[in-house]
């Protein structure tokens, strides 16, 4: 309570600092608009009206920073801002802007505090209130945490106002029409008389006028775009293979290139004996770089080649070596030294357990791996370092900390430095790092003149990855007279931001709610309920990976509260939606259960299994049913209900629970990372493996919109899939699974 209540007076704080204009450098910063990073280099003949919106003679280009991993964000984003400017769907083109404080994400920053989304408490309020100073603050540009369409919904609309409004003062000086007269369409401002002039005629005039400060956004009666069923802008060319990733980047004159580096990370290199590579067809250098060496060669094929023939004396890793005694550490981390968090603690929890006779205590140990990012595109980047100027062409989510690297390593300024960001072949949260970047960069430096394309082997990209964090959850309840009664959670597991931030040099005060997220902040009135963090010393680096601390958690939480209420010998709908103490929850409950049938009958063998989790803002409950068929588990169909506040685009909400779902069910099966010798074991997607075809199971979804609050959908449909897995196998076959991945107990078809 304590840690609470200092984060909330900072918090608070901000927020007043914010209001009493001029009494604080800090306010007089936060109060301060970023300069517009699209008036720089800005061509001739083109005006820009904000951040977000640059018009000229061929036509309207809308700036979307936020990164587009394969979720949609692109679209989404400019759609945002096509509402308000009253452009068409496609009327326009997209690009991702250069990296900018203009850009920063307020949002994502509340996700790190220590305020479970259910509250509505002043200190609550007043935290959530400080995201978006602080993000403004520091400039972070960072696309993660389930954050794009809450972050942009209101700022893009604003956006796409403002620069209607300065489009219709255009018009309405050049015609003399009053502003009150004129109308948009199309990218048009139409006169009373009919007469259409042409946004991309009036933008010059425009971009001299003054922003208005007081814009009307539209109502959703009137929406266009929004809320409606839309066609990704990239569909066409993701689906006629003609889209452009990072990894297919030509340019005249490029030489290409690949790394090998120590997959024991942090173990340094002794020694290596480039002679065999130097002498292979086509190699041009062989570089010393961080942890490893570089080969720069003629092509992609022949660096890989000459790679392999580089003979490196790898050092030893700074950690445990093996699976087995990395989980002994985290098991060794139940510890009062090692607690890093506990934000739930209702009742009297110790009390009540004490005073129970054992008999009447259920206790549980669960488990989860390592689990690898695994884009199907690996890390690449290409770049050019000539005339003291650095271009660099890949794909990230932080495109502001990939700036700030490359200038280290560069030795550069950082206006020296020009980043154009790609799309991406996903990410899950991989490219929330740039240590390829860096690499690519000290390539550069000993080879200048030329773009360089470094291109990672898929061995390197599994092997150097930063992982989810495996965790133990230690678990003890008590249940009796139909009821869930006392609920006591351990989580130990590494700190995300501990390890992700450390690599940037940034602090990371206080807990580490990603330890514990999806489970300390879930909506049930336990009597005496509490959720413990334990923080394992740093072993293998890790990282963030789609839905963060919630992907284990929301297994290792609805499991045993699956368990405990089936020890009460109550349905597990029935007894969730009496605890359940948050409205939106309950309704989200209900739907799931109406939409699956809960209740009615099945076969012998078949089996229906139920999971919550609140994460990232977004309550979402999933039904898995499966049929224990006498080759292995079928998972026929899975059932999924969100809230998420109001719908934008329900084709991609949609494909975004499916892709969730898909994706956590698909690691629940078969998904570990596993260490021998300090190195992962699975090098490709033959060891690491995805569903087949015909193990994916029909998936329908449904989203609610009661609350009114916009949240995001990337993330949250992952954490209940696993959990609601775990639990149809054991309704269908009795046989309770207490780790991941389940294939370890059984098997599927």
């Amino acid at each position: 309570m304590a840690n609470i209540a200092r984060i909330a007076r900072r918090t608070f704080l901000i927020g007043a600092g914010a209001v009493a204009a001029g009494m604080a450098v800090g306010t007089y910063l936060y109060k301060r608009e970023p300069v517009n990073p699209l008036l720089k280099d800005l061509p001739d003949g083109a005006a820009t009206l904000n951040p977000y919106v640059r018009i000229d003679a061929r036509g309207i280009t809308l700036i979307t920073p936020r990164a587009d991993l394969g979720q949609g964000a692109y679209s989404v984003q400019a759609a945002l801002i096509a509402e308000e400017l009253d452009v068409a769907w496609g009327q326009f083109e997209v690009e991702p802007g250069p990296p900018s404080a203009a850009y920063y994400n307020g949002t994502v920053m509340a996700e790190a505090f220590p305020i479970a989304a259910t509250s509505d408490t002043f200190m609550a309020r007043s935290g959530r209130s400080a995201a978006g100073p602080l993000g403004k603050l520091l400039g972070v540009q960072v696309t993660g945490g389930s954050s794009t369409v809450p972050d942009a919904f209101d700022r893009l609309r604003v956006a796409g106002a403002v620069a209607r409004q300065m489009l219709l003062a255009a018009a309405a000086q050049q015609t003399g029409v009053p502003v009150a007269e004129l109308k948009t369409a199309d990218g048009h401002v139409i006169t009373p008389d009919g007469k259409r002039l042409p946004y991309t005629a009036l933008a010059a005039a425009a971009g001299k006028l003054t922003p208005p400060t007081d814009v009307s956004l539209k109502p959703a009666s009137q929406w266009k775009l929004l809320g409606k069923p839309m066609q990704r802008l990239d569909i066409l060319a993701k689906s006629t293979g003609t889209a452009m990733y990072g990894i297919d980047l030509r340019m005249p004159g490029m030489v290409y290139a690949t790394v090998r580096t120590n997959p024991r990370r942090g173990g340094g290199v002794k020694g290596f004996d480039a002679r065999k590579a130097e002498a292979a067809k086509g190699v041009l250098k062989v570089v010393p770089i961080t942890e490893g060496v570089g080969v720069i060669a003629d092509n992609t094929w022949r660096a890989f080649q000459a790679a392999n023939l580089l003979e490196i004396q790898w050092g030893a890793a700074p950690y445990p070596l093996t699976t087995d005694a990395m989980f002994q550490q985290a098991a060794d981390s139940f510890t009062d030294e090692r607690r890093d968090s506990r934000q739930k603690d209702e009742g009297d929890v110790e009390s009540v357990l004490k005073a129970a006779q054992a008999n009447q205590v259920l206790q549980a140990e669960y488990r989860v791996p390592y689990l690898a990012h695994a884009p199907l595109e690996p890390m690449n980047a290409v770049v050019l370092l000539k005339d003291g100027r650095l271009d660099i062409w890949t794909g990230t989510q932080i495109p502001r900390f990939v700036v700030a690297g490359a200038a280290a390593v560069s030795g550069l300024a950082e206006e020296n430095i020009h980043l154009h960001v790609q799309i991406m072949g996903g990410s899950f949260g991989r490219r929330l790092e740039e240590d390829y970047v860096r690499q690519a960069v000290e390539l550069a430096k000993a080879h200048p003149g030329v773009p360089i394309k470094m291109t990672w082997s898929r061995e390197e990209d599994m092997t150097h990855d930063f992982p989810r964090p495996l965790a133990i959850a230690r678990a003890r309840g008590i249940a009796a007279k139909g009821q869930v009664q006392a609920y006591d959670l351990s989580i130990a597991a590494q700190s995300v931001n501990t390890s992700q931030l450390g690599r940037q040099n940034l602090p990371t005060p206080g807990p580490d709610m990603a330890i514990v997220a999806g489970a300390w902040d879930q909506p049930f009135a336990i009597p005496h309920y509490r959720v413990t963090g334990y923080r394992v010393p740093e072993m293998v680096q890790v990282s963030s990976w789609r839905s963060v601390g919630a992907s284990g958690n929301g297994f290792l939480h609805e499991c045993f509260l699956d368990e405990l209420i089936l020890e009460a010998g109550a349905d597990p709908l029935a007894e969730r939606l009496r605890l359940c103490s948050h409205e939106p929850s309950k309704r989200v409950l209900q739907a799931v259960g109406e939409m699956a049938g809960w209740g009615t009958p099945l076969p012998k063998g078949r089996g229906r299994g139920l999971a919550f989790t609140l994460s990232f803002g977004v309550p979402v409950a999933e039904v898995v049913e499966v049929t224990a068929t006498a080759k292995g588990i079928r998972i026929d169909k899975v059932f999924v209900v969100a809230e998420v506040g109001q719908v934008l685009d329900p084709v991609n909400l949609e494909a975004q629970l499916t892709g969730g779902v898909i994706w956590g069910l698909g690691h629940a099966m078969t998904g570990e990372l596993t260490y021998a010798d300090g190195a992962p074991q699975q090098t490709n997607f033959d060891a690491y493996q995805s569903p087949r075809l015909y193990q994916t199971p029909q998936i329908l979804t449904k989203a609610l919109q009661t609350t009114g609050r916009i949240k995001g959908i990337g993330e949250p449909g992952v954490p209940p899939a696993a959990p609601a897995l775990a639990n149809a196998i054991f309704a269908a076959t009795g046989q309770r699974i207490r780790e991941l991945p389940l294939r370890k107990h059984v098997e599927f078809v």
